[in-house]
């Protein structure tokens, strides 16, 4: 079709545009205009609102807004907004811990832009309704929507200018220090689009890839024609498996994931990569890597779990047996334990595969750099992509530089290499840069998902209601690639007593491959799926022997002495605080529902694990922390410069972080509060030496907004480091088993009205020390909304190892409108080991919640449920 010219403005400045009839506003202004403040979430589904713009004074999606229907019209973007309104609503969402990975942030400001403009305040649930079209994965909307009430009280109007309230205003901080609500490292930044993520990266010369899939779970590819791709304008090269110099296959913990499959080769599932383009443009790139043509033979692919697992079964990986680990615990005479057990209760328990569905999908920006490359990357490990890259291009890892760029919400879902690896690939063959950026469909067949597990539980119990006996076997789908699947399904068995001591077990766990999309890490890692089983077998209990269900969960509860199924004694138990806090909660409402669990910090299982920082004092008013962490909306950041100025009072005004493979300072995975644990003990370390060369400098206190005694230590360098390398295997033969460096733990009631929906969530979370309150409940609030969809609505079904649903929207994300209110109650028994007592709360905050959700419905209805997930009953605002 021709090319159409209109006239609009944008941003207040008027503009001509002519251009092909399919180009959206939002590729426009990212691509043309270089404005990045509008996010692309969804590929252009209309389903995240993360794009969303003003569009003659309403809001509006740029991702569906397609340029020639802007004719007369009036675009106004994030950085269109008057300064002052910009400044206090940037503000507050730092304030109001509104920010958390951030990707959504200028979405739901833009959203509710309008809102300012009417004659009366809106009230709460107006707000909710109004945010109904954008999605956040990690808020659980509690936390934007106080920031969006702060805004309007604070008297904020459409046409506020830079000399009104607020205008100019730093970020309110209280205190800094631990225990204290520090606002978010770099939230405004992030709130206001300004802070970049991969994707909003450029670099002179830049081209981008893209990548041809697989269009079968499991078929050898006989044939692999690259001719019409090549002969397409603005196409610059083609890339296949044989183009790549060093390690074809890697893996996080087996090497059995190949970057690319080639030509006679099998494939392994749909997300399997079979060739890349690089073109001019991310069009062309697309484009081109549709028109390569791929033969097939075509195989049978193994989906089924427990067919898969038998003997009979096609092995995904040649030889290799299906099942890749058996994980096993027995201790205590469990069968006399069933014998003489008042009461059983067994059943057989599943949970679904679900998507991580952050709103930022995968993107890797690579550059030629001397012999080698630098990456830009938003995955959880930069030392991990450093060491996966330099295997991929045979190249020694001084050789690759990685720099880690806060992602928009990662979950355990952006762990294992995806496009990091191609990129790299790409950049160092044609010695030019390369992006290369998943859609939403290829972000979905691609990265590792939640394991669907399948559970049979069975638990016995006294006639006074002591837990005498648990048996378990599970089986858990890791899908085409191991990932990290046997240390989920190694969870399950560490977890599988949930908070509760339990004397006699026999718990076996199988990981076994199948030619469906891998599994791996996600948020709770395991803990959720058995702790549902747990928690329902043991409400069964209390209707068969009629016990009081807060009671018996008490009686049981673990508490400072206790063992856990692993055999480790606990130190540091708050889990009966816990259930005390939501005592009164629980027996209040009409009907309840409630369940305990706890949750490792991600460290242990008999491995190393440790953590350096280095902290430079670069000028007389900037001290730099380097470590290895990714920040991915759990405020790791904040946590080391929190740590770093209780440890020695320097203003955070002063501190940067960089995590930066440069530094030298080797870190593993992101995962779990692990980084928090790790990260805060490093600095503590080299905060001794650097406090101790601040007072020989003549500093006793450092006054606020001041620091005279770092002019005289500028230059200088203090490492920490911090080891855990005594922790034990599960199932290891030894008298002292300590498999977890630390847990975190908590109790959740899920209250149902008259009619049986949700109306309320009390969770009380024993973190240890919550070194920030304010951060320590947004985390709760999202994981309890990530645990709702888990509990009600998420699923990512499969049919013949392909995915039902390819699209954003059909994931069953709960929106605004569906959250319940959320109770969030802290509770601080502070641990022995972690850094001021602190120990974990990025997972613990969903293991309880689908669990409490399915004993609500079951208290309503006397129906026990025993598969996940069970059908959206949330009280509709």
């Amino acid at each position: 079709m021709p090319d159409q010219q209109i006239e609009f403005t944008l941003n207040g400045e008027s503009l001509q545009w002519k251009g092909a009839q399919d180009q959206t506003l939002l590729d426009f202004l990212r691509l043309e205009r270089c404005i990045t403040s509008p996010k692309d979430g969804c590929s252009g589904e209309g389903s995240c609102g993360a794009c969303t713009v003003e569009i003659d004074g309403r809001p509006g999606l740029a991702c569906r807004t397609p340029m020639n229907s802007l004719q007369g019209k009036a675009v106004i973007t994030m950085e269109g907004l008057p300064p002052g309104f910009r400044d206090l609503i940037g503000r507050l969402f730092a304030e109001k811990g509104a920010v958390q990975c951030g990707f959504c942030s200028p979405g739901f400001i833009m959203r509710t832009r309008n809102l300012f403009m009417g004659p009366s305040r809106p009230s709460r649930q107006e707000i909710i309704r109004a945010i109904r079209p954008n999605l956040c994965r990690c808020t659980g909307y509690v936390k934007i929507v106080d920031a969006i009430e702060a805004a309007l009280e604070a008297g904020a109007v459409a046409q506020t200018g830079p000399d009104a309230s607020g205008s100019g205003s730093p970020v309110a901080v209280a205190g800094a220090g631990i225990g204290q609500p520090y606002p978010k490292y770099q939230a405004v930044e992030t709130a206001l689009g300004i802070r970049p993520f991969v994707d909003d990266m450029r670099v002179e010369g830049m081209l981008y890839g893209a990548l041809r899939f697989s269009d079968h779970p499991r078929a050898r590819v006989k044939g692999i024609d690259r001719r019409r791709a090549e002969a397409l304008p603005g196409v610059i090269r083609v890339v296949v498996a044989e183009d790549i110099p060093g390690k074809q296959v890697n893996g996080l913990i087996f090497e059995d994931w190949p970057l690319m499959i080639g030509a006679g080769q099998v494939t392994n599932c749909v997300g399997d990569v079979i060739a890349g383009v690089v073109a001019v443009d991310e069009r062309t790139a697309r484009k081109a890597a549709a028109m390569i043509d791929i033969a097939y033979e075509v195989m049978e692919p193994v989906t089924d779990l427990h067919a898969a697992a038998g003997a009979e079964s096609a092995r995904v990986h040649g030889g290799r047996s299906n099942v890749l680990e058996n994980c096993s615990i027995r201790f205590g005479e469990v069968d006399r334990a069933f014998q003489e057990a008042a009461h059983v209760a067994a059943g057989i328990f599943e949970t679904q595969r679900i998507e991580h569905a952050f709103l930022e999908t995968e993107a890797a920006l690579a550059l030629p750099q001397g012999q080698g490359v630098k990456l830009y990357s938003q995955g959880q490990g930069v030392y991990v992509d450093r060491r996966l890259v330099a295997a991929i291009l045979a190249l020694p890892e001084e050789q690759v530089q990685v720099v880690q760029v806060a992602n928009g919400g990662g979950f355990g879902g952006k762990e294992d290499l995806s496009v990091q690896g191609h990129a790299c690939l790409f950049a160092w063959l044609l010695k030019r840069p390369v992006k290369v950026k998943l859609n939403r469909e290829e972000s979905i067949r691609m990265h590792p998902k939640r394991h669907p597990v399948w559970m049979d539980m069975s638990l016995a119990v006294d006639e006074k209601g002591r837990f005498t006996a648990l048996r378990l076997k599970a089986l858990g789908d890791t899908g085409a690639y191991a990932s990290v699947g046997t240390k989920v399904m190694e969870r399950v068995v560490g977890h599988a007593t949930g908070g509760y001591s339990v004397p006699a077990v026999d718990i076996q766990a199988l990981t076994v491959y199948t030619n469906n999309i891998p599994s791996g890490a996600m948020r709770g890692f395991g803990v959720p799926q058995v702790v549902f089983a747990l928690e329902s077998c043991i409400d069964e209990v209390c209707r068969k022997g009629g016990f009081d269900r807060w009671q018996i969960r008490f009686d049981n509860a673990l508490e400072d002495g206790s063992t856990t199924a692993t055999g480790q004694v606990l130190r540091g138990v708050g889990l009966k605080q816990t259930l005390l806090a939501v005592k009164d909660a629980f027996y209040a409402a009409p009907y309840a529902g409630i369940a305990c669990g706890l949750k490792n910090t991600g460290v242990g299982n008999g491995m190393t694990d440790d953590s350096e920082v280095i902290i430079q004092v670069a000028a007389a008013d900037r001290v730099v922390i380097h470590h290895g962490w990714t920040e991915m909306g759990q405020g790791v950041h904040t946590m080391a410069i929190q740590t770093l100025h209780q440890e020695t009072g320097i203003p955070p005004a002063c501190m940067q972080v960089v995590v930066d493979t440069a530094a030298g300072i080797p870190t593993g995975m992101t995962t779990s509060s692990r980084a928090t644990a790790l990260v805060g003990n490093a600095i503590i370390d080299a905060a001794v030496r650097l406090r101790a060369d601040l007072e020989a400098a003549g500093r006793n206190t450092l006054q606020a907004g001041e620091a005279p005694a770092l002019a005289a230590l500028v230059g200088r360098r203090y490492k920490g480091k911090y080891v855990c390398d005594w922790t034990t295997r599960p199932g290891a033969e030894t008298s002292d088993p300590r498999v977890h460096f630390a847990y975190g733990y908590a109790t959740q009631v899920v209250a149902l009205d008259q009619e049986g929906r949700i109306s309320r969530v009390i969770a009380a979370h024993d973190a240890g020390r919550i070194m920030n309150r304010m951060l320590f409940e947004g985390q709760i609030e999202g994981a309890v909304h990530m645990g709702l969809g888990y509990a009600l609505s998420e699923d990512l079904p499969l049919e013949g190892g392909h995915p039902v649903h390819k699209r954003l929207k059909d994931l069953g994300i709960l929106r605004s409108t569906d959250m319940p209110p959320v109770e969030v109650i802290g509770v601080e028994e502070k641990d022995p080991v972690g850094p001021y007592g602190a120990k974990g709360i990025g997972e613990i905050g969903m293991v309880p919640t689908a669990a409490a959700v399915a004993n609500a419905l079951c208290a309503y209805d006397g129906i026990r449920r025993t598969r996940l997930p069970l059908g959206n009953t949330t009280n509709n605002q």
